[in-house]
């Protein structure tokens, strides 16, 4: 376990507790909850061996621990979201403007024969697979603008509609081939961003129907003005594979889904406490 990583994670939670008073009918403050979470999933262990004080070295170990039904009780609660939610910001430190952002979505492939009732079976890599998606749009921050976990079989565009939603920077978003709507553009728009993705190939061309002005000015942009800035400025979309890339490509990083994280409330748990500890890693890199 990388130390300096944890210590930093660490002074976060004791910055973040401070708005977060612990109730006298609580034996535990969800600081401690969610301290106890993290220690599991940074080690890729299940929670309930970080509820044993054998799992702590002497140093990291807090005073008591609480027990795994606590646990599972108290991470299911508003209270852990919102914890989780101040965390991410304080990790990842001040907003920064993301006049580019881009927009793609990364399976969490679990086995076929899985008995959970929330995995989907879906367009995975190279195939259908089951599990799970990650929805992102990422900037220039160290944690996503805006994502979501859902079941692997919904629409990529669908799930777009719903992020774009959240974004407040203007600017420009890069989708590849699957982002290619016409409503998503308009989606995009309203929300003060030019949506550039590529065009799907028809030998039809554009068609005779109605296409939504920011489509035609992606088209324009991309194949047909005679200044390379759109094409230069589309070449940026690599940097969304390079940050699912690093998401996975260090020790704690989200490289699968665990035999123990299953249903979709808790997929959503476990990827959110991935983005925080490699936000905080992406922190101490650039420091």
């Amino acid at each position: 376990m990388d130390h300096e990583l944890w210590s930093q994670l660490s002074h976060a939670m004791a910055d973040v507790a401070r708005a977060f008073p612990r109730s006298p009918r609580q034996t535990f403050g969800i600081h401690r909850i969610i301290r106890v979470y993290l220690w599991a999933v940074l080690h890729d262990r299940p929670t309930v061996w970080a509820c044993r004080p054998s799992s702590w070295p002497g140093p990291n170990r807090p005073t008591a621990l609480p027990d795994q039904s606590t646990m599972s009780r108290r991470l299911r609660t508003p209270q852990a979201q919102r914890f989780l939610a101040k965390l991410a910001r304080r990790v990842a430190g001040p907003a920064q403007p993301s006049l580019v952002k881009a927009l793609d979505g990364k399976p969490l492939v679990i086995a076929k024969h899985t008995a959970d009732p929330d995995a989907t079976s879906g367009r995975g890599v190279g195939g259908f697979a089951k599990g799970y998606k990650l929805h992102a749009i990422w900037g220039r921050d160290a944690m996503p603008l805006a994502w979501s976990v859902r079941p692997l079989n919904v629409s990529e565009v669908a799930e777009a509609r719903e992020l774009i939603g959240r974004l407040n920077d203007e600017g420009y978003l890069l989708a590849d081939i699957n982002y290619d709507r016409n409503d998503l553009y308009d989606r995009a728009a309203s929300r003060g961003n030019q949506l550039l993705a590529q065009r799907r190939p028809s030998s039809k061309g554009l068609g005779h129907h109605r296409h939504s002005p920011h489509r035609l000015r992606s088209v324009h942009l991309l194949e047909c003005s005679p200044s390379p800035f759109g094409r230069d400025l589309y070449r940026q979309r690599r940097q969304i594979e390079r940050d699912f890339g690093n998401l996975v490509a260090f020790g704690g990083g989200l490289q699968c889904l665990p035999s123990w994280v299953r249903r979709l409330s808790r997929v959503r748990l476990f990827v959110h406490a991935k983005l925080i500890i490699n936000a905080a890693r992406i922190r101490r890199r650039v420091a």
